[in-house]
C-alpha cells in the first residue's frame, strides 16, 4: 500500500473504512487522534474522514508501535525531530517564537505557539505533516533537509 497514493490528502474514508485499509483497530485510531499523532479531516457533523495519506500515516504509526517497540511518547519524540523550521524556511525571528523549534517531544502541529510562517497554515496541508508516510525513514528525511 505504501507505493500507491490515489487521491493524496483528499478526505475519502470513514473511520471504519480507514480501520480496514490500515489494518488498525478503530479504538486505536481514536487514540492516535487524541494523542495528536494524526489529524483527520473533520466534517461539520464532527465525523472524521481520512485520506490516502492518513492511511499511510496510520500504517507508519502501527509499524512504530509493533515493530519498533515505541510508545506514543516515543513516536511523538520521533516526529518532533522533523526539522519543520528548515522545511518551511522559517526566519530566525520566527524560530525564537515557535514552540516547535524548541520542543523535543511534540510534533510541530501540536505546538501552542507557532512562528509567523506557520501561524495561519492548515497543518494537514503542510509538507512536514505530509512527509509522514508508511515508508518514512527518519534518517533519510533528516538528510534531505539538514546540511
Amino acid at each position: 500500500m505504501s507505493g500507491v497514493i490515489i487521491n493524496g490528502n483528499e478526505p475519502l474514508y470513514t473511520l471504519s473504512i480507514a480501520s480496514k485499509l490500515s489494518q488498525t483497530a478503530q479504538h486505536s485510531i481514536r487514540q492516535y487522534i487524541d494523542r495528536g499523532l494524526i489529524i483527520p479531516h473533520k466534517k461539520e457533523s464532527r465525523r472524521h474522514l481520512f485520506s490516502d495519506s492518513d492511511i499511510l500515516r496510520l500504517v507508519w504509526i502501527r509499524k512504530c508501535l509493533e515493530e519498533d517497540g515505541l510508545n506514543f511518547a516515543g513516536i511523538k519524540a520521533k516526529l518532533a525531530l522533523i526539522p519543520c523550521w528548515t522545511i518551511n524556511n522559517c526566519s530566525l525571528q520566527s524560530r525564537k517564537n515557535c514552540d516547535a523549534y524548541y520542543s523535543s517531544n511534540l510534533p510541530c502541529w501540536e505546538a501552542s505557539e507557532k512562528g509567523a510562517e506557520c501561524r495561519n497554515k492548515d497543518c494537514r496541508e503542510c509538507e512536514v505533516y505530509l512527509s509522514i508516510t508508511a515508508d518514512l525513514e527518519m534518517k533519510t528525511l533528516l538528510k534531505k533537509y539538514l546540511p
